[in-house]
């Protein structure tokens, strides 16, 4: 069982490479990137995992700040699972202290949900996640929406964001880096009921 001074792992899923980068599959990165500012640290490559990481604290100062490792893997999203488990091991973290923030097909664009296990729905990264280390840890599930008309799911996700989301994509991003630190300082009901639209 997890207590307060176990680190957490903030995993921030998507694909590396600049073709990628302004994906919707890669809003996890966006807000890895965000939180990694906020803590002012700068992404290194992991040495135990296909990652880059960043350590630091979370948080207000004092006793609520939190330890924390953000994560990106670079091993592609339908292959996360191994340099999660990896940096889980490394820096021994409880499963229920990892959250994965990834995008979500079945929410719509500006909406958050955050919950505890779960199954996948379909999405990669999960799927790895979870075949790797089982679905008890924290997910922060960023909706993307649906494709529209006949698109296919793969090259919908693969997609970067409409002009009209992206005049409101820095507000979205922002607000789901507040999520992961509410979920931090707060616990997972009290986030969701400010954060679950």
């Amino acid at each position: 069982m997890s207590d307060a001074t176990d680190p957490w792992l903030i995993v921030g899923l998507g694909n590396p490479g600049p073709e990628y980068a302004a994906n919707r599959h890669n809003v996890g990165f966006m807000v890895a990137d965000l939180l990694a500012e906020r803590i002012g640290g700068k992404f290194k490559r992991a040495q135990k995992a296909q990652a880059q990481v960043v350590e630091g604290r979370l948080g207000p100062p004092g006793p609520a700040s939190r330890r924390v490792i953000l994560a990106k893997p670079m091993s592609y999203m339908n292959l996360s699972g191994g340099p999660v488990t990896a940096l889980r091991d490394f820096y021994k973290v409880p499963t229920d202290h990892i959250v994965a923030v990834h995008d979500e097909l079945d929410i719509d664009f500006g909406m958050l949900r955050l919950k505890l296990g779960g199954g996948d729905n379909g999405h990669n990264g999960l799927k790895s996640m979870t075949k790797s280390m089982g679905p008890d840890y924290h997910r922060i599930r960023f909706g993307i929406g649906r494709p529209p008309g006949r698109m296919q799911v793969a090259d919908f996700v693969l997609k970067d964001f409409s002009s009209t989301e992206r005049k409101d994509l820095a507000y979205q991003v922002d607000r789901a880096a507040d999520a992961v630190e509410s979920l931090l300082a707060d616990g997972l009901e009290r986030a969701q009921s400010t954060y679950n639209s």
